[in-house]
C-alpha cells in the first residue's frame, strides 16, 4: 500500500460568536464547509501557509494570535486502478483574527465560498471534521494541543 503525508496549517478566526469557513466540495460532489487554511507548500513554514491560505480562500488578510494545536490522523483511501493509499493528515490549526482584506470567494482553487456562521448553526451545516476539532481546541485550549477525551 502506497503512503502519502500531507501537512497544513488552518485558522480558526471567530469574531462577534461567528466563525469564518471555506466551502469545498467532497469526494461524492457535495458541498461541505472547513476551516481555511490548506497544504504547506515545500520549504514553506506553517504560520505563513495559514496567512496565505486564509488570503487565498477568503479574501481576508489576518494575524495569528495563538497556536491551537495540532491534528494527525490516517485514514485508507481508495484511488484509481484499484489502489489503496495509507493518508496521513497533519494539521497545525492556530487562532487568528482578521486585519484587513475583504470577504470574497476563491476562484479557481479546492473552496468556492467563504462565509461567516454564527457558532449556534455549526452542528447544522455539511461539515468536515476539522471544524469541530478546531472548536474544541479553541474552547479547550489544551496545553498538550489535544483536546481531552
Amino acid at each position: 500500500m502506497r503512503k502519502r503525508l500531507r501537512l497544513a496549517a488552518y485558522a480558526v478566526c471567530v469574531r462577534d460568536e461567528r466563525i469564518l469557513l471555506a466551502r469545498g466540495v467532497d469526494g461524492a460532489g457535495l458541498p461541505e464547509w472547513t476551516l481555511p487554511g490548506g497544504g504547506m507548500e515545500h520549504g514553506e513554514d506553517p504560520h505563513d501557509t495559514v496567512l496565505r491560505e486564509v488570503e487565498e480562500e477568503t479574501g481576508y488578510h489576518v494575524e495569528v494570535t495563538g497556536l491551537l494545536g495540532v491534528r494527525s490522523r490516517t485514514v485508507t483511501e481508495r484511488r484509481g486502478l484499484g489502489r489503496t493509499v495509507d493518508h496521513h493528515g497533519v494539521g497545525v490549526i492556530y487562532e487568528a483574527r482578521v486585519t484587513g482584506g475583504d470577504l470574497r470567494h476563491e476562484v479557481g482553487g479546492t473552496t468556492d465560498m467563504a462565509a461567516w456562521h454564527d457558532l449556534t448553526a455549526v452542528p447544522d451545516l455539511n461539515r468536515v471534521s476539522l471544524i469541530d476539532y478546531g472548536l474544541r481546541l479553541w474552547r479547550e485550549r489544551p496545553v498538550t494541543g489535544r483536546p481531552g477525551n
